[in-house]
C-alpha cells in the first residue's frame, strides 16, 4: 500500500477536493465539516489542524490535532474534535483494516509532529474506545482509563416505552416534568433542523455562560469558549437539530442541539439560564425525552450523550461506555 500524508490548516488552507466524498463515506457527524473546523479553529486559543492520509492515491482516513502552545514554545497535539465529545480525533473509510489504520496513524502522528516544529513533545489522544486504544498502544505509549462517555441502545419504538423502561421515580418525575413544561403558557419550545431563526451570539453567551459556572470537565480542558460564529453556522445545518425554549417575550431559557447521525447522533450542547437569571426548572430532563423523540422517530440505533454527568444519565437509560486517554512521546511518534 503506497501511502502519503498531508497536514492542513483549516483556519487558511482550502478544503480539499476528496473532503465531502470522504465524510459522507465514512459517515462523519456535522462537527467534522472542513469548514466549521476552520471557523473553530480561527477562533480558538489553540488551533485546530488535520492530517489527511491517503492510500494508493484515495483518502482513507483523517486526525485532527489541537496544538496547545505552552511556555518557551512547547507545543503538544491533542487529538480530538473539540466539540465532539466521546470520539476518537481521528475517521477512517470502513474498509481499511486494523493493520492498515494503524500504518497510517503512525504516518500521521510522525507528519504531524514534523509539523508542529522542533517544540512538539508529543501526542495526546482523548475519548479512545478499547479498539480505539489497541491502534495507539505499543512500546513507549503511555495508555490509562479516562472518563467514560454514556450512550443509550435505542430498542424502543415509542418515547414512551423508553419512559416506561426507566427506575420507577425517575419515570413518574419526568411524566410530571414534562406534563408541566406542556401546561407552562411562558414556555414556548421549538426543536427542527436547520435553524435560520437563532443568533449565534446570544447562543453563545448563554453556552459560554453555562460552561463557567458549571466550571471545567475533570480532566483538563484546553478549548476555549465556543464562538458565536461556530454556533450560528451549526444550527442552520440540516443534519444539525436544535432545541430551544424561550418565555412569552423571546427571552432564550435554553439551548441544545443534536449532531444527527445515521448510526449514533450526539447530545452535544446543553445550557440554561440559572433560577437566579430567570431561568425554568425541568427543562433538561424534558430535553432528554425530546432528542429521544427524534431518535426514535427516525430509528437511529442509539444516542451518544458524551461525557460527566454518568450516574444522572444512567437514570435515564444511558450506559457508561469505557474510554481511555494515551500519551505518545515525540521520540516514540517519530
Amino acid at each position: 500500500m503506497s501511502v502519503s500524508v498531508t497536514v492542513l490548516d483549516p483556519r487558511h488552507d482550502p478544503e480539499p477536493a476528496e473532503w465531502s466524498t470522504f465524510a459522507k463515506a465514512a459517515r462523519l457527524h456535522a462537527a467534522w465539516d472542513y469548514g466549521l473546523l476552520g471557523v473553530e479553529s480561527r477562533h480558538a486559543p489553540h488551533p485546530t489542524v488535520l492530517a489527511l492520509a491517503s492510500a494508493d492515491g484515495h483518502l482513507a482516513g483523517v486526525m485532527a490535532a489541537s496544538m496547545v502552545r505552552g511556555p518557551l514554545g512547547v507545543r503538544l497535539l491533542e487529538v480530538h474534535n473539540p466539540w465532539l465529545s466521546g470520539f476518537a480525533g481521528w475517521a477512517f473509510l470502513d474498509e481499511v483494516s486494523h493493520r492498515g489504520r494503524k500504518l497510517l496513524l503512525r504516518r500521521m502522528e510522525r507528519e504531524l509532529c514534523r509539523f508542529a516544529g522542533v517544540g512538539c513533545t508529543g501526542l495526546f489522544y482523548r475519548y479512545l474506545s478499547d479498539e480505539d486504544a489497541s491502534l495507539v498502544s505499543g512500546f513507549g505509549r503511555l495508555v490509562r482509563e479516562s472518563v467514560g462517555t454514556a450512550v443509550l441502545d435505542n430498542r424502543f419504538d415509542t418515547v414512551d416505552e423508553w419512559i416506561s423502561s426507566l427506575a420507577r421515580s425517575r419515570r413518574h418525575s419526568l411524566r410530571g416534568q414534562r406534563r408541566k413544561i406542556e401546561r407552562d403558557p411562558d414556555i414556548v419550545v421549538r426543536f427542527a433542523a436547520a435553524r435560520d431563526d437563532l443568533d449565534g451570539a446570544e447562543l453563545a453567551r448563554l453556552v459560554n455562560g453555562h460552561r463557567m459556572r458549571f466550571g471545567k470537565p475533570p480532566l483538563l480542558d484546553n478549548r476555549g469558549p465556543i464562538a458565536a460564529e461556530y454556533l450560528h453556522e451549526l444550527v442552520r445545518r440540516d443534519d444539525v437539530v436544535s432545541l430551544t425554549y424561550h418565555d412569552g417575550s423571546g427571552r432564550l431559557l435554553a439551548f441544545a442541539n443534536l449532531l444527527d447521525h445515521p448510526v449514533v447522533p450526539l447530545y452535544q450542547h446543553w445550557s440554561a439560564l440559572s433560577r437566579e437569571e430567570g431561568g425554568k426548572q425541568h427543562l433538561y430532563f424534558d430535553s432528554y425525552a425530546r432528542m429521544m423523540g427524534h431518535v426514535v422517530a427516525h430509528g437511529r440505533p442509539g444516542l451518544s450523550a458524551g461525557r460527566g454527568k454518568l450516574d444522572l444519565k444512567q437514570s435515564l437509560g444511558l450506559q457508561p461506555r469505557r474510554r481511555w486517554a494515551a500519551a505518545v512521546p515525540r521520540p516514540v511518534a517519530g
